[in-house]
Order: C-alpha cells, then sequence, then structure tokens
C-alpha cells in the first residue's frame, strides 16, 4: 500500500515508518519538523514539511494513498493545562482538516495515535476500552475529541478507522530513540541524569494512593507500538471505528523506574520529591486483550529492565558515551 504518515519525523512515528517500509509499503512523510528528526527518517521516503493544518501544502502527496497513520499531535499534558487551546488547535482542529483533506482525495483508511490520557483517573484497573472516558487534562480531551469525530466519519463517511490507545511509550530500537526538545518522558529523564547531563530526576507527587506514594504507568516498547500501527493498516478494512489500548497490563511506579535506571546504568541517579503536577491520575496500567484478539498483537517487550536497557544503549551512542 501507499501510506501517508503524519508525524513520521517522530518517535514513534519514525519507527513505525521503517517497519512499513520493511513489510514492502511505501511510503511518504508529513511533518513540520518542530519536534521531529528528519534524519530518523529511514532513505528513500518522501518527507514533506508541513503542517498538517495546512492540506494545501501535502495535497499533491494524498494521490493514490490507501491509508494514514496519524501521529503528528502536541503531546506533553502538563503544558495542555498551561496552554489548552493550543493543544485544541493543534491535536483536535488540526486533525479535522487533515481527515476532510483524506476524504476528499478518498482515502477511507485511518489509524490514530491517541493516548491513554482519555481515560483520566479510571475507576478499575487494568483499564479496558469500554471503560468511562473522563480525561484529567486537556491533552486527553484533545484526543478523544477526535476519537468522537472518527466514529461520525466512520459511520457517514464509511471509513476504517481504528484509535490505539497507548500507555507510555517508550525504548529505543538500535537506529532510533526519544528525543524530544524539551524533554518531558520519565526514561529519558532519568537517563539524562545517568549522564551528567541533569543534576537530578524530579519525583512529581510522593502522595498518591500507590505501594510507594508515587504514580504507577504501564511501559510499552516503542516498536512494540509500531507493530500494533502496522498491524492495524494491513488488517482493519471494515467500516467502523476500532478502539485498542495498547499496553504490556503490568505498572511500574515512579521510583520502580528510576531503581531499574540504576541498575542498567550503574550510576548513582540523585532523585528529588517534588509536589503533584496538575491532571497527572495515579494509576494507568492497560488490558490489552482486544489488541490481541482483534489485531493479533503481542508485546515482545515486557521486561521494564530490557525497556530501559535499550533506551540507555541508544542514548550512550547518541552522546557518545563509552
Amino acid at each position: 500500500m501507499r501510506v501517508l504518515v503524519t508525524g513520521g519525523a517522530g518517535y514513534i512515528g519514525s519507527v513505525t515508518v521503517a517497519q512499513l517500509r520493511d513489510r514492502g509499503h511505501e511510503v511518504v512523510v508529513v511533518d513540520d519538523l518542530r519536534s521531529g528528526h528528519a534524519e530518523l527518517v529511514p532513505e528513500g521516503v518522501d518527507v514533506i514539511s508541513a503542517d498538517i493544518a495546512e492540506p494545501q501544502a501535502y495535497r499533491d502527496a494524498l494521490a493514490d494513498v490507501d491509508a494514514c497513520v496519524h501521529f503528528a499531535a502536541s503531546i506533553e499534558a502538563g503544558e495542555s493545562m498551561r496552554r489548552p487551546e493550543a493543544f485544541f488547535a493543534n491535536n483536535t482542529a488540526g486533525t479535522l482538516r487533515l481527515l476532510e483533506a483524506l476524504t476528499d482525495a478518498d482515502v477511507d483508511r485511518f489509524v490514530l495515535s491517541s493516548t491513554a490520557a482519555v481515560y483520566g483517573d479510571p475507576e478499575r484497573v487494568p483499564i479496558d476500552e469500554d471503560d468511562a472516558t473522563r480525561p484529567t487534562n486537556a491533552y486527553g480531551e484533545s484526543k478523544l475529541l477526535i476519537e468522537r469525530s472518527l466514529d461520525w466519519l466512520a459511520r457517514l463517511r464509511g471509513m476504517s478507522c481504528v484509535a490505539l490507545r497507548y500507555f507510555n511509550a517508550s525504548g529505543a530500537t538500535a537506529d532510533r530513540g526519544e528525543d524530544h526538545d524539551p524533554e518531558t518522558h520519565l526514561i529519558p529523564l532519568i537517563l539524562q541524569v545517568a549522564a551528567g547531563r541533569r543534576d537530578d530526576i524530579k519525583v512529581f507527587g510522593t502522595d498518591y494512593d500507590t505501594p510507594d506514594g508515587t504514580c504507577v504507568r504501564d511501559y510499552v516498547h516503542v516498536a512494540d507500538l509500531a507493530d500494533a500501527h502496522v498491524r492495524a493498516v494491513e488488517q482493519c478494512t471494515d467500516p467502523g471505528l476500532l478502539v485498542c489500548n495498547l499496553g504490556n497490563g503490568d505498572g511500574f511506579s515512579v521510583r520502580r523506574v528510576i531503581d531499574v535506571a540504576r541498575e542498567v546504568t550503574g550510576h548513582a541517579i540523585r532523585a528529588t520529591d517534588a509536589p503533584r503536577r496538575p491532571g497527572d491520575p495515579a494509576v494507568l496500567v492497560a488490558s490489552s486483550d482486544r489488541a490481541r484478539d482483534r489485531l493479533g498483537w503481542r508485546p515482545r517487550h515486557v521486561g521494564l529492565h530490557d525497556i530501559v536497557a535499550s533506551a540507555w544503549q541508544w542514548h550512550c551512542r547518541r552522546w557518545g558515551l563509552a
């Protein structure tokens, strides 16, 4: 197939582009490169530097496109609470402009990079896709509004849509890893401390109702996330909206992740307690049974030690560490 990947120069997007290429698909990337890295895109893949909210800049690329995988978005939950209007403009309104261009071009297969943030504070753990969606931050709400729009497009336009609600993306492949500016994700921030590039790691909130008082999250390897997107593109052809969680089904606290990073790197990593951040739920752990049943998806990288080690190896190569 010919697949349009928005945000294909980003962390998860670039790994997905590489896997699509390995599966024999033709790929074209649209990325404004504000946070993406063109060097992460596999050689030979066309990259159009454009904002998804300006479809006239990439309309020609939609010719003969069979499917779209949509990653392009603002992703930092804390920032969404300071600038909610920017998240609704970029994530929700921008995606609607993209969808309008896709329907005009008769592209009827769409895979959304969604998020566990749509659930907010869950009523039970592990979370499944039929549980209540009550986002506690504007980032989660901006994605949930997209999912609701997809449901209407599936019903009224006959589109085949998949929303993949993944939990904490983590880890690295041999060639591609996590490089945000500014970095906001826990594992790379911890590894910056191990590498001497940051003084300490802030532990935001130590009084949650969890075993050690810190937030608990479900970490899923970037290669496994990419595999789910490829499976969704290849397998989901029937009209409708399919929503799937992507996680390992096991939760680790912030303190546990720090301890594992100390084991992996061999470095003392200074942790400093800090107040809670607004909009952070205490526990987010996935039930991924639907993805297993409908997509045949099985995460292959399930150990936290291996996930952290893969990220550390990539960062060591990037930073020139022995």
